[in-house]
């Protein structure tokens, strides 16, 4: 299960790097778009010379999870302020690849609840990093709507790990890590809740 999580973090990675540096956001949404086209067809007819494609071979089966999470990403180059409905997009990306990768581990019975996890994951990341307090407030709404626990099997560990760690901030109010995070993810990591 390593290489799905690896491929996806990559993944997510480049993306928010596009969207991150983006001075003009059409130009963004064409590197997007590019990520897009690829997903659009099967793993066999991807460019060879791009190491990200190659590491996501595996995810040839659930494509769909890669694109959304492109169209989440190309959701938050949208207009200031960031909207409800972006959000939820970018979330819904996130989501989507955690329940691709519940699928792909052989945890179909565990998908949906993965998904809904990835996208509260999602979320409070992206409280994180929005500057502005009325667009952290909507998204911290949004977030703070969801039922809170789930156990996942140990493939679906890192998002475990993940979203325990985004809760963790959450309850506490503050987005901010600390070093008692990392006692929490060990105990995550190692438990599943």
């Amino acid at each position: 299960m390593r290489p799905l999580w690896l491929g996806f973090f990559a993944l997510d990675g480049r993306l928010a790097g596009i969207v991150a540096k983006a001075r003009e956001p059409v130009l963004a949404q064409l590197r997007l778009a590019w990520w897009r086209e690829r997903f659009a067809e099967p793993a066999t007819r991807w460019p060879k010379g791009e190491p990200l494609l190659a590491s996501l071979t595996a995810w040839d089966d659930e494509r769909a999870a890669l694109v959304a999470l492109v169209d989440g990403w190309e959701a938050l180059l949208a207009e200031p302020p960031l909207t409800a409905a972006a959000a939820e997009e970018f979330a819904s990306g996130r989501g989507r690849m955690a329940a691709a990768i519940a699928r792909l581990a052989g945890a179909q019975p565990t998908a949906a609840i993965a998904e809904r996890l990835g996208a509260d994951w999602a979320l409070t990341d992206l409280a994180e990093h929005v500057r502005d307090p009325e667009e952290r407030t909507t998204v911290i709404g949004l977030v703070t709507q969801r039922p809170a626990r789930a156990r996942l099997p140990r493939s679906l560990r890192p998002l475990a790990i993940l979203h325990g760690l985004a809760w963790r901030r959450l309850r506490r109010a503050d987005l901010a890590h600390r070093p008692t995070d990392a006692i929490a993810a060990i105990r995550l990591g190692l438990f599943g809740r």
